[in-house]
């Protein structure tokens, strides 16, 4: 038998017995889906799949200013770094 840890982890039980149907019809136990993401995970050296974060209200802003031409503009990062303090 392989060398194996115990893996404890808190989950909602309804996520849990929902993902838990998707692995039984693709002849999964969690155990071996579990795995399957660690491996993954591993050889990405990443999440295996696309992670957006949902931005706050200062970065929303930030972007319409942006798209709307608003804001300040720097010619160089050396001009950006001074007016941020940075340098």
């Amino acid at each position: 038998m392989l060398n194996t840890q115990i893996l404890t982890i808190q989950i909602d039980p309804i996520l849990k017995r929902n993902a838990e149907m998707v692995f039984k019809q693709l002849g999964l136990s969690a155990s071996q889906a579990v795995n399957l993401f660690y491996q993954q995970v591993q050889l990405h050296q990443s999440l295996p799949f696309e992670s957006k974060e949902i931005p706050n209200e200062t970065t929303i802003k930030a972007l319409n200013d942006a798209e709307a031409g608003e804001g300040a503009r720097f010619d160089s990062t050396d001009k950006l770094f001074e007016d941020l303090g940075i340098k």
